[in-house]
């Protein structure tokens, strides 16, 4: 039996799990994300935390396949890493020098790709072929499984799905400078932005316009209480995401879209209100994907990370 290490390097903490050749975790721990100084000492933390793992388990070397890292940026399938601003680096290939550290192989990938190989492997996607995976969370995220392999793209941006334009009118700008993407409409950000932009243009009577610091949950929650208002700006959310999937779909022809990100925690009250929408734009033949939700939580990233150093260097 081979061993390895799943690693999901964030802006706060690493991520770090050790796991058998078949995939059960059999340990996880943390460490901080160090960032100063351009994130100089970020690798070599992350090589010895798992060298002093490997002395204190008494693990031989000879043992492990290798190691799989998620990077909260692009990354290509050479692993070259082209700038990850919340850590201060640059472009340079992280697999290479994240092994000369180690001494053990390295395969690396984006984080949210990454994360949507682990719930394929083992989550919402198992047993499946194509999977499209969306996170809802501060932001738009995702990645994308074709017939069992994750889908870099050229320059390692594949699956920015988030940045798909649904609003062609729009007149505000996306974090990423482009206008009437996902993201402005359907990450938790963008659906209490659609709540404000409601609100100041309506005069529905609501709960809502009571509540100080308004957040995502909120709107879920006069919801699912038959508040109109709520009603109304999630009818919104789930026209976006509709049309959204709809066009992923038709590209990809998942058999399966796994939803993750806190926003998922509305559960089948996100689906049940997507898939009219989704079904109305979808191309027939692409119509038939199910929606599930995502199932490793924060484990995601791991399990993905360890998956590409299965695929890369296992037997």
């Amino acid at each position: 039996m081979k061993y390895g290490f799943g690693i999901d390097l964030g802006g706060t903490t690493v991520k770090i799990a050790y796991f058998d050749e078949t995939g059960n975790m059999l340990e996880k721990w943390e460490i901080p994300t160090v960032t100063a100084n351009g994130g100089e000492q970020i690798l070599p933390d992350i090589a010895a935390s798992i060298r002093a793992f490997l002395e204190a388990h008494n693990i031989n070397e000879t043992n492990i396949l290798g190691l799989g890292i998620g990077v909260p940026g692009p990354v290509n399938a050479k692993g070259v890493v082209n700038k990850c601003i919340n850590l201060g680096w640059g472009v340079f290939n992280i697999a290479e020098k994240l092994t000369a550290l180690t001494g053990f192989p390295v395969k690396a990938g984006n984080d949210a790709n990454v994360a949507a190989l682990g719930e394929f492997w083992k989550g919402g996607g198992k047993d499946c072929d194509n999977m499209v995976f969306v996170t809802l969370g501060t932001g738009v995220g995702g990645g994308i499984v074709v017939e069992g392999n994750l889908l870099h793209g050229a320059h390692g941006s594949s699956a920015e799905i988030g940045h798909i334009c649904v609003n062609p009118e729009e007149t505000v700008a996306c974090n990423c400078g482009n206008k009437g993407c996902v993201e402005q409409y359907c990450s938790a950000t963008g659906i209490v932005r659609l709540a404000k932009l409601y609100l100041a243009a309506n005069d529905t009577e609501t709960g809502l316009r009571a509540v100080e610091n308004l957040t995502c949950k909120d709107i879920f929650d006069a919801a699912k209480a038959n508040d109109a208002a709520a009603l109304a700006i999630l009818d919104q959310v789930y026209r976006y995401m509709g049309l959204f999937l709809a066009n992923v779909c038709s590209t990809v022809n998942p058999e399966v879209v796994v939803i993750g990100g806190g926003v998922s925690k509305a559960g089948d009250m996100l689906i049940s209100g997507i898939e009219p929408y989704f079904h109305k734009h979808v191309f027939h033949a692409a119509g038939g994907a199910k929606f599930a939700m995502a199932s490793l939580g924060n484990d995601a990233g791991a399990y993905g990370a360890f998956k590409l150093a299965v695929d890369a260097f296992g037997a």
